[in-house]
């Protein structure tokens, strides 16, 4: 709340501006879910003199991460400027705000079963909201730390395991940086995340696919869903543990296993038998080359007897084809670079060891080995010194002085290059259910970019590093509320998405400027409402009138669209 207008010195009067932004759209989707009545059963508050309840301290920091985004410390002076009932509060508890009872309230949410409350607001919203689980997409990020964190190496906090943060093969291809893994899972229904899991910094992805599988069958309440993830699921312990319990999946068949040297070496000479699925427009560039996708059964089924499926892309065959020729030419002008190195007289790379090592190191950097041949060779270069003074003549004994170097040759294995050639844009699909076409196979493959458009909008939208704490069990607990902020995101979107499709609506202005948008997102619509006002006119401390917010038309067919009422706009003073 702000007074924007001091009393009047003859009536009395106060005007009041009580700050609404898109908090009452977030309160309308957090209510169908009921999360605040789920985080008081879950995170309950028992002792008497805490002034503010848990569950109504992480109910402001969740509002915060979808609308503000500020960190803990800044939470109080941001409530401060909104009317205290968008945040779910009332005028004391306001004041009762602060960082230390919210750490506090994410201590208790760190020790209470998470796994249960996530489980059931994504039963809830499954119910409410019918989104249909029958495919999920499942993968991970990591999320970086810039600190020691030398005490977050799995101790137990509070009668629970806190997670590790630790250095791993980083994502976000920063090594120098200790991390936490993110694991995600969303529906093929919208995007909507149904899963999460927060995994020690060096954990495999290979390693959290089961437990995972064994909540989402909690959440479904059926094991036959179709469960899609990428080459890490292909493993036999994880295959076997899915196939065993009815379960289904598709997954990306490494590139090591021996099915996809056996089709690559199969297409040399007998080109598969192609069936088109897409053909579509080049997305990037106009009058391009087409997108076109191919896919194909194999002959021969895997070593589990399960069927393989080939895809073929043909902007894939072109990016990797161009990718291939850029990593020659780096390559190739690291040799060179090298070899220029190796001729200096004062050069510090002079054992044999140290060459091959260099040599290797350039071949694994731009992944070439397969195509560049060097050989390390010596050089040597002659010259002759008289071996004494004075006048040179015909009688003078000269010495003979060689100086010698490593030097590098190399040659282009263009046989290597024609045999990946015709494999290239080609990729193999693993899945159990023999009743699924290849096409089918294919589309649902398709759907992982969804689940990688999560992450992209965690990182930079809701600004989930850097994490401005030390404590690693109120961070898990923080990760938390970032899933619940991410389902809240991702419902308005899908509502509204949904909404256009019925109302056959194709655009919508919610760009800058007015400019037309085929494919919203939640972020546009709450920026829509972000100066969304309330007045209230005061006399001695009493209301006169409020003026609720005034709506352009746009905002009333949004407020259509997602199934807001105006009467969301007038929470209680």
């Amino acid at each position: 709340m702000s007074p924007t207008q001091g009393p009047n010195r003859e009536g009395g009067f106060t005007l009041r501006t009580d700050r609404l932004g898109p908090l009452p759209l977030v309160n309308h989707f957090a209510a169908r879910l009921g999360i605040e009545s789920l985080l008081e059963k879950h995170v309950p508050t028992e002792d008497r003199r805490v002034r503010l309840p848990y569950a109504r301290a992480l109910g402001v920091l969740l509002r915060s991460l979808v609308v503000e985004r500020e960190p803990i410390y800044r939470q109080q002076e941001t409530v401060r400027t909104f009317a205290p009932a968008a945040y779910g509060l009332s005028a004391g508890e306001v004041e009762a705000l602060a960082d230390d009872r919210i750490g506090r309230a994410l201590d208790r949410l760190f020790q209470a079963d998470r796994a249960a409350l996530l489980t059931e607001v994504v039963v809830a919203m499954a119910r409410r909201f019918a989104v249909c689980l029958d495919r999920l997409h499942n993968d991970s990020t990591t999320i970086r730390f810039c600190g020691q964190y030398r005490a977050a190496r799995g101790r137990p906090l509070r009668g629970r395991r806190a997670p590790c943060i630790t250095y791993g093969y980083s994502k976000d291809h920063r090594p120098d940086l200790k991390q936490l893994l993110f694991s995600l899972t969303t529906s093929a229904d919208g995007g909507i995340p149904v899963q999460f899991r927060c995994c020690d910094g060096n954990t495999n992805d290979s390693a959290t696919h089961i437990e995972t599988w064994e909540v989402l069958r909690a959440v479904a309440g059926r094991a036959d869903f179709l469960y899609v993830a990428d080459s890490k699921l292909c493993t036999r312990e994880n295959m076997d543990y899915i196939d065993r319990r009815r379960g289904r999946f598709v997954t990306v068949l490494p590139r090591m296993r021996l099915e996809d040297a056996e089709f690559r070496k199969a297409v040399q000479t007998q080109p598969p038998a192609w069936e088109k699925v897409w053909d579509r427009p080049n997305p990037k560039k106009k009058g391009g080359v087409r997108d076109r996708w191919y896919v194909v059964r194999a002959p021969l089924p895997s070593r589990e007897a399960w069927p393989v499926v080939w895809v073929f892309s043909t902007l894939l065959a072109l990016r990797q084809e161009h990718t291939r020729r850029e990593q020659l030419a780096a390559a190739l002008d690291a040799l060179r670079e090298l070899k220029a190195r190796l001729a200096r007289p004062k050069s510090r790379i002079r054992k044999p060891a140290e060459v091959d090592k260099q040599i290797q190191r350039i071949l694994g950097r731009h992944r070439v080995g397969r195509y560049l041949k060097v050989r390390r060779t010596v050089r040597e270069e002659h010259r002759f010194r008289a071996m004494r003074r004075g006048r040179h003549g015909p009688e003078t004994p000269y010495r003979k002085l060689t100086r010698r170097w490593p030097d590098l040759e190399w040659t282009l294995d263009e046989d290597a290059i024609a045999y990946d050639r015709k494999s290239d844009g080609m990729y193999p699909l693993l899945t159990n259910d023999k009743t699924l076409t290849p096409a089918q196979v294919l589309e649902a493959h398709k759907g992982q970019p969804t689940i990688e458009k999560r992450f992209e909008q965690t990182k930079t939208v809701h600004e989930i590093a850097p994490v401005f704490l030390k404590n690693e069990g109120r961070i898990e607990a923080l990760f938390t509320l970032y899933f619940l902020a991410l389902l809240l995101q991702a419902l308005i979107e899908r509502e509204l998405r949904l909404a256009m499709k019925r109302h056959r609506i194709s655009e919508l202005p919610l760009y800058p400027e007015e400019r037309r948008c085929r494919r919203p997102t939640t972020e546009q619509v709450l920026r829509l409402f972000s100066h969304a006002e309330r007045h209230v006119l005061l006399r001695r401390g009493r209301v006169v009138q409020i003026f609720h917010p005034p709506l352009t038309p746009l905002q009333r067919q949004i407020l259509q669209l997602i199934g807001v009422t105006e009467s969301a706009l007038r929470p209680p003073l």
